[in-house]
Order: C-alpha cells, then sequence, then structure tokens
C-alpha cells in the first residue's frame, strides 16, 4: 500500500516508506491520528448546525514557519491507528451526526485513507461515501494525488497561501507552491464540479479556496485571488481569512495580527473582481480560539 519511492506531494522526496523510512513530510509507514471529533469552525457549508467530522493527521509536506497547527505538524502528537481504525472513525463520526468527514493535512496519507474509505463504505454497504467527504489541505499538491482521490472526495477545501516564489520560499521553504497548487486546484474543480449549495444550504459537491491573510502581505494576498479568479473564476467559493494568529516560530514581521485596514482592503478587491461566492470573517478572529485540542480525542 505504501510507496517505496514516495512522491505523494511535490516534494518528491522518495523515500521508502514502504521500509519504514521517514519523508519530508514527517512521515513514515505509520499512520498517525492526532484528534477525530465534531468541528463547529470551518465554513458554514461544511460545519452546518451539527458540526464536521475532523480527522487530524499528524505531519506535513509544507511545514510552514507560521503554522497553527504546529505540534501535530511536526508529529509531535499523534496515535498509530490502523486502516480498519481509521474506517471506524469515519463511521463513528457519522453517527455522532456529523455533516461529512472532513480530513485535515491528508497528503502524506492519501493511500491508507483511500482503503479507509473504501472499507466504511462497505461496512455500510453502499457504492459512494455515506455522507461527503472533504479534502481539507494547504493546496501543495500534485495532480496525479489529486487523480488518485477521484471517485473517494466530494468536496476540497483547499488553500492559496501564496502568489509569489520568495514568499513560499521565505515562509514554507517552497518556491513552487503557486505553480502545484494552481494545477491542483483546476484538477480539483474538474473532478467534483462547481461550488453549489444544497436546499440545507450545505456543500455536497465543490471547492472553496481558503487565502489566509497575513501580517503585512496584503499585495500578496489580492495577487493570489487574481490569479484563482483568473484561472477559475466564480466556479469555486473564496474564504477570505482574517484569522492569523501569531506563533512562537514566525519571524518578526509576522509577530502581529491582521489589522481591520489590511483585510478591509483584501475583501474590497475581491468584490471589484467580481467574486460571488465568497465567506468572509467579522471581529478580532486572531484573538478567538481556532486551535482545538490535539488531546487524541475520538482516535
Amino acid at each position: 500500500m505504501l510507496p517505496a519511492d514516495c512522491n505523494l506531494c511535490p516534494r518528491r522526496c522518495g523515500v521508502n516508506r514502504a521500509n519504514g523510512e521517514r519523508g519530508v513530510c514527517g512521515a513514515d509507514d505509520r499512520l498517525l491520528v492526532a484528534r477525530a471529533a465534531l468541528h463547529h469552525w470551518e465554513e458554514p457549508p461544511i460545519s452546518g448546525s451539527r458540526g464536521s467530522g475532523t480527522v487530524f493527521f499528524s505531519n506535513c509536506p509544507l511545514h510552514c514557519v507560521y503554522c497553527q497547527n504546529a505540534v501535530i505538524a511536526a508529529g509531535q502528537v499523534g496515535q498509530v491507528s490502523s486502516v480498519e481504525r481509521l474506517a471506524e472513525i469515519f463511521a463513528e463520526l457519522a453517527e455522532q451526526g456529523a455533516h461529512n468527514i472532513n480530513l485535515v493535512t491528508p497528503t502524506q496519507y492519501v493511500l491508507q485513507i483511500i482503503a479507509a474509505l473504501e472499507a466504511w463504505r462497505l461496512a455500510a454497504r453502499t457504492d459512494g461515501n455515506p455522507i461527503p467527504v472533504v479534502y481539507n489541505t494547504s493546496g501543495y499538491e500534485t495532480t496525479d494525488t489529486i487523480k488518485l482521490l477521484s471517485g473517494y472526495v466530494d468536496v476540497y477545501l483547499t488553500d492559496f497561501r501564496y502568489a509569489s516564489p520568495g514568499l513560499a520560499s521565505r515562509y514554507s521553504s517552497a518556491p513552487d507552491y503557486a505553480m502545484f497548487a494552481m494545477a491542483a486546484l483546476v484538477a480539483m474543480v474538474r473532478q467534483v464540479g462547481e461550488y453549489s449549495l444544497d436546499e440545507e444550504g450545505m456543500l455536497r459537491y465543490g471547492v472553496i479556496v481558503r487565502f489566509l491573510l497575513l501580517p503585512g502581505q496584503v499585495a500578496e494576498a489580492k495577487q493570489a485571488v487574481e490569479q484563482v479568479f483568473a484561472a477559475v473564476s466564480n466556479k469555486v467559493c473564496y474564504s477570505l481569512m482574517n484569522q492569523y494568529t501569531p506563533m512562537p516560530a514566525a519571524p518578526p514581521e509576522l509577530q502581529r495580527p491582521v489589522s481591520e485596514r489590511e483585510y478591509a482592503a483584501l475583501v474590497n478587491h475581491a468584490l471589484d473582481l467580481g467574486i460571488t461566492n465568497s465567506f468572509m470573517q467579522e471581529g478580532g478572529a486572531a484573538s478567538e480560539s481556532f486551535i482545538p485540542p490535539f488531546d487524541l480525542t475520538g482516535v
């Protein structure tokens, strides 16, 4: 199941994970899960009234210096899980009333996740997913991995963090971020179709693109929105986020929240472009806790 020459993410580090070697993402031959619970802090068509059945996976291919989930991105927290146990977790979240199964930072475990989704379907005796499956990613994906997910993922909740190689290199050591994120985004839209809500206001199929505004980077964020709009127009929903929270490992220029003026400039620019599907955050989002306790709940 695991690759002997891993190329699941754009890092393409080529390690033999089947033999227990550890990739750039930090993952080896083990599947690590840090938390599985109902989550109410996603966009409304994802969280709904009952919550999103969110599974947080340990390790990450991107390793951003400002990561809010750094403790799990670095693999410091996580319980070893089998594919069979992961399928049970999906079923348990569905039984709790989750609107969907939300896979957070899943790239390094795509092959195990696909196997668990198949086992979940088999147990539920259904040809498709019993409830929608959301692939919640940093956007740093290859089109080959997105193709693997065809028929398994219903909704993509993806980031588009950078427009320029310079900033992507400085903060995520990934100068090729925008190139891969754009190609992956186009593949996502092609795979699951245009953004549209059902009669209950929930997202059954489609793509939400998140833009996390960083302090002092309004021009970069505007450019990122422009690039996405030029590529996919209003086929996706744009989630403009002001919730950036300064983290200890972040460089000095990122040791402050985003100002109201900065965020307003981004929102106004997006509206001027002609964006029709969007979510915007109100108030001092950075003062609220968007970071759940990674205490192995539900694992």
